[in-house]
């Protein structure tokens, strides 16, 4: 397995699981936007929006720029892949897990159906 340094990653999950920043990441999906922009579908000051975006450059997900008065952000995708393979561990559990149940589900529509469960089929 891949190994992290816990602190990025919990820095990447902790600016995650707030969901206004979520959806600031989902705009910078489709590209680089002004941090009024940004704030722009939140009832929030530039400020609040800002201490938003601080904690997703602390965690390396934003990029900022500066053109005069302006602040200009771009998503930075390498911690998103850090955190996705991290999670992609826990696919192979779920896989498993789902693969037994479609076992147990198949065996038993495979069993012939058993006197009990042939109650008040008799005519």
């Amino acid at each position: 397995m891949v190994e992290y340094q816990a602190s990025s990653l919990d820095r990447v999950f902790h600016a995650l699981a707030d969901p206004t920043r979520r959806e600031m990441l989902r705009h910078l999906a489709q590209g680089e936007r002004k941090v009024g922009d940004l704030a722009a579908p939140f009832t929030m000051s530039l400020a609040a929006a800002s201490k938003h975006l601080k904690v997703l450059e602390g965690a390396g997900l934003v990029s900022r720029r500066v053109q005069g008065r302006l602040h200009f952000c771009r998503l930075e995708p390498g911690p998103l892949a850090d955190a996705q393979a991290w999670l992609s561990a826990y696919d192979r559990f779920w896989s498993a897990r789902l693969d037994a149940l479609q076992a147990l589900v198949e065996a038993e529509e495979a069993e012939p159906p058993t006197l009990s469960s042939r109650k008040g089929t008799r005519k």
